[in-house]
């Protein structure tokens, strides 16, 4: 078989995997079909667990999970095998082990290992833990979803921002978890044993859910308790605001580059209108 002939099959069919305006309406339509599959198959996981449905449908759940991985599988092949088309894996060998290490290629690999994994084991608790993973497919949406890859790319950006507010909150629970044990170990040693005990109040606390299975009953505990759940409203704002500000940007920034500077027109849809 000619290498040109092999290179242009190659490059069609990473077009046509490459969710982007490259492979045109054909690669929309196969984008489709396969964000359709994906949610079909959150749907069956869900169903399945639903005891009469996953009894008397049981061979039917089944036919769908093979049909499913195989599909999902020539997927994940095809991809491996065409990405030497992008300049940044090239080298056949190395080039496809980067891809194979990628984000998105590794989710496109834990789709499936669920369902090759479950002819390694006979536990049924194995196999029901197994069964619940399959809905790791729920990420590939990740792939076909526009506002999904700027949400990735925020977190990307942002993730020092994040990682200041983590270490804050880390510190702000240690210290709320300590004072507390302090106050109130005395007056409640069952639910204030320790400080790894006092945490979880803490979180209850700082996260405003306030569970109230444990609380402080002391004066001191009550204005401490009230200090951290005002302090922890704020906190817990910060990340928020963060990705707030920073999706808003990235989305101003996609809308800029899908129009055209000079007549507003829709750069994606004249782009993918004229490609063949």
């Amino acid at each position: 078989m000619p290498d040109s002939f092999i290179r242009s099959a190659r490059r069609r069919t990473r077009e046509l995997l490459t969710v982007a305006v490259d492979g045109g309406p054909v690669s929309r339509t196969f984008d489709q079909f396969l964000l359709a599959l994906i949610l079909l198959n959150v749907a069956a996981v869900i169903a399945e667990s639903v005891q009469p449905l996953g009894e008397r449908f049981a061979s039917g759940f089944r036919l769908f999970e093979i049909i499913s991985v195989v599909i999902f599988s020539c997927e994940y092949v095809l991809r491996v095998w065409s990405c030497v088309e992008d300049e940044r894996y090239s080298h056949p060998v190395t080039g496809r082990l980067r891809y194979a290490a990628s984000p998105l290629a590794l989710i496109d690999l834990l789709a499936i290992a669920p369902f090759y994994l479950t002819f390694l084991t006979t536990d049924l608790r194995v196999l029901r833990i197994l069964r619940i993973f399959r809905l790791l497919r729920m990420a590939k949406i990740a792939r076909y979803s526009q506002t999904l890859q700027i949400f990735g790319r925020v977190l990307i950006a942002t993730r020092m921002q994040l990682l200041l507010t983590l270490t804050v909150m880390t510190v702000l629970l240690l210290i709320s978890s300590s004072l507390m044990y302090a106050v109130e170990q005395e007056v409640q040693p069952e639910a204030f044993s320790s400080i790894p005990a006092a945490m979880w109040w803490a979180i209850a606390t700082l996260t405003t859910v306030g569970y109230g299975d444990i609380y402080p009953v002391t004066v001191w505990g009550k204005l401490l308790g009230s200090l951290i759940s005002v302090i922890g409203i704020g906190m817990f704002a910060l990340p928020t605001a963060v990705l707030g500000a920073a999706f808003l940007d990235e989305a101003r920034s996609v809308r800029k580059i899908a129009k055209c500077p000079h007549c507003g027109e829709d750069m994606t849809n004249h782009q993918s209108g004229t490609e063949t």
